[in-house]
């Protein structure tokens, strides 16, 4: 039992053989007496992904989850920039600020859209798929759920992300230093004031990060993983 348990968890940590993907559902079926069934091994790897992609989201689905980071704080989009340097000169730095602000503040309500799609693709999951991700390439489960789920969300999240700025008003504040901009006399490139599909490229891009955080943290510590399940497949004695 215990020489199986450390071979199926060490597959999240070591490099694995083509040899040794052919054994591993072998192994799985020709057990007797462990405890551990194949589904119950897919159910564990089924789990352990679902708690990492929850963890994903809810590590940006907060307050200053975007706004407070270094790595995710969204500031204006590309085109705006200039832009944003004239409007600080005569004197709305305040207003640029609120936007800024506000456009983070919508990017976190917004990722929590995000859950019932992932949570969607482990439920999709087979077991071979959940095989092929812990015997796979250390991005294995970011590949899966990029494959599985990106389209979904830079569709779905569209209109979420519209609602979300709305509600925070990152849309009514953009709009306005837009406006303001692009009547100055010397304005020649004008402001997109859509903020929508900048946002949700944002965020996806820092989803699909979380992600792969957290897949390093399962493949790094296979064996902390808190249901009685995962126990039992991933530390079982």
């Amino acid at each position: 039992m215990k020489t199986f348990i450390t071979a199926l968890a060490f597959l999240f940590i070591l490099p694995i053989t083509s040899d040794a993907q052919l054994k591993l559902p072998k192994i799985l079926a020709g057990k007797t007496g462990s405890g551990v069934s194949e589904d119950e091994a897919g159910q564990g790897v089924k789990e352990a992904l679902l708690q990492g992609v929850t963890t994903a989201v809810l590590n940006l689905n907060k307050t200053d989850g975007f706004f407070g980071s270094d790595i995710y704080k969204m500031f204006l989009p590309e085109d705006a920039l200039k832009a944003e340097k004239t409007l600080r000169k005569i004197g709305m730095g305040a207003q640029v600020d609120k936007a800024i602000l506000s456009i983070n503040r919508g990017a976190e309500d917004a990722v929590a859209f995000a859950k019932p799609i992932f949570i969607d693709a482990v439920k999709e999951m087979t077991l071979n798929d959940a095989l092929k991700i812990i015997s796979g390439p250390k991005d294995g489960a970011t590949n899966y759920f990029k494959e599985k789920t990106k389209q979904k969300l830079l569709e779905a999240f569209a209109p979420s992300v519209q609602s979300s700025l709305e509600k925070v008003d990152a849309t009514k504040y953009y709009a306005d230093l837009a406006t303001t901009y692009n009547k100055l006399p010397t304005s020649f490139k004008k402001i997109d004031p859509d903020l929508t599909s900048f946002v949700v490229g944002k965020a996806v891009d820092a989803l699909f990060d979380q992600v792969a955080k957290e897949e390093m943290n399962i493949r790094a510590n296979p064996l902390a993983r808190g249901s009685d399940i995962l126990k039992k497949v991933f530390g079982g004695k």
